[in-house]
């Protein structure tokens, strides 16, 4: 069975949709940590970042790192923080997550409320800068 992220890709579910290309895909996360908390996931479903191929999980880092930089100079803060958790759904993903101090990435925590209007406006100025990046 297709994973819920395999499904966001394939159209089935909707998206906050922040880029993708031909083998690798972004949206902003509806369970955010932060505002701007995108996950960036290979289009190809693999279960654990560890079993993906080296070029693949190269590719999937290049990737997030184009993801990283339209995300700082969209959403104010510090850096952009990175994990790869992986057992929250069965399918290779990337958290990127705007933070200021470690706190931040704390996914113990409440999470952050954000409103429809507002996942539509960062979702097109990244798709946007994702264009002319």
């Amino acid at each position: 069975m297709a994973s819920i992220f395999t499904r966001i890709i394939n159209g089935e579910i909707p998206c906050y949709k922040v880029a993708e290309d031909d083998r690798f895909f972004a949206f902003l996360d509806i369970r955010p940590v932060a505002f701007g908390h995108t996950l960036v996931v290979p289009k190809h479903e693999t279960e654990y970042i560890f079993d993906m191929e080296d070029k693949d999980v190269s590719d999937l880092m290049i990737f997030s790192k184009r993801i990283a930089g339209i995300l700082k100079q969209t959403v104010p803060c510090s850096r952009i923080g990175v994990s790869v958790i992986g057992l929250e759904v069965p399918h290779t993903h990337v958290h990127l997550i705007p933070i200021q101090t470690m706190e931040d990435m704390n996914f113990s925590k409440a999470r952050v409320e954000v409103n429809e209007e507002d996942y539509l406006i960062l979702s097109q100025k990244l798709q946007e800068a994702f264009k002319n990046s």
